[in-house]
């Protein structure tokens, strides 16, 4: 369903009791509330969890901002390395607003909140700006962004920055196949099979590069969140795989330093996805974190 949010139009998955405990799951970069797989949902549902899942806004079935044109990332990257400030054609700060927006279309007080990449960081914004509507936060395969931080290396960041051949969805489904190979965990490599399924669906569904581009620049230009940090005030949960690329393992450490009482869980083996061997431990997890508020 389509809910208006932040002054968007914005996809929403709304799955469990009504009565539930709301949980509310914000996805990465480029991805879409699919991203969150349909096994996890059930799990959290078990749990007694009301999981919300939806599209960012620029991605999936939500609003984009076509309109605002295609960012130059490369001079991003160059202004960002440079120490200039960022610019973006919007923020992770107004993302966070569209995610309070979300819950304020559907009547929540506040919520269980679990942000995974890019979505950690909105979170961030969300739990340090507005600490009552958060009852507690699970930070996944995230960072502050702080600049002292490891980086990925240079095959990842090549993969990253990589296209298709083109846009056809033989083209694309190859594509991400190869991000995913690249970022994912090397202790649970997915089934192909699955994984090539998984990627047509999604590409079935949206397919917005453009979109994902002015994520991207809206990450570089948030920078570093060290200074929101101290404001956190839910139960935080770092959850991060110990052999991540893209997000150096170091990021989960030095968030549970920065946000007060944080514990940090790190899983051997796991990278920059969420392999179907973890997700019964994600749910476990969440939910015992969620306890503590």
């Amino acid at each position: 369903m389509q809910v208006s949010a932040n002054g968007l139009a914005l996809e929403v998955d709304d799955r469990g009791p009504p009565d539930g405990v709301p949980l509310l799951l914000v996805m990465g970069l480029g991805m879409q509330l699919t991203a969150w797989p349909e096994e996890l949902v059930q799990l959290l549902v078990a749990r007694g969890f009301r999981v919300l899942r939806f599209d960012n806004r620029d991605a999936g079935l939500s609003q984009g901002f076509d309109h605002l044109g295609a960012p130059n990332l490369a001079i991003a990257g160059i202004r960002f390395a440079l120490h200039l400030p960022g610019r973006s054609p919007y923020s992770l700060a107004d993302m966070a607003a569209d995610t309070l927006g979300v819950m304020d279309a559907l009547g929540l007080q506040s919520a269980h909140v679990c942000g995974a990449s890019m979505g950690g960081m909105i979170a961030q914004h969300l739990a340090a700006r507005r600490p009552e509507r958060v009852r507690s936060l699970t930070l996944m395969m995230t960072t502050s962004g702080a600049r002292a931080l490891p980086q990925p290396g240079l095959r990842v960041r090549q993969a990253l920055l990589s296209r298709p051949a083109n846009n056809s969805r033989e083209a694309v489904v190859a594509h991400l196949e190869r991000v995913l190979r690249t970022i994912g965990s090397p202790g649970f490599p997915p089934d192909r099979a699955q994984m090539h399924q998984r990627f047509e669906a999604a590409f079935d569904r949206a397919w917005r590069p453009a979109g994902t581009a002015r994520q991207i620049a809206a990450v570089i230009a948030d920078g570093d969140r060290t200074r929101l940090l101290g404001a956190v005030r839910a139960p935080t949960l770092v959850l991060h795989g110990r052999d991540d690329p893209l997000v150096p393992p170091a990021a989960a450490h030095d968030l549970a330093l920065k946000i007060p009482g944080a514990t940090v869980e790190m899983i051997p083996g796991m990278g920059h996805d969420l392999p179907q061997e973890l997700l019964e431990r994600f749910a476990d997890s969440i939910a015992a974190n969620a306890q503590r508020s």
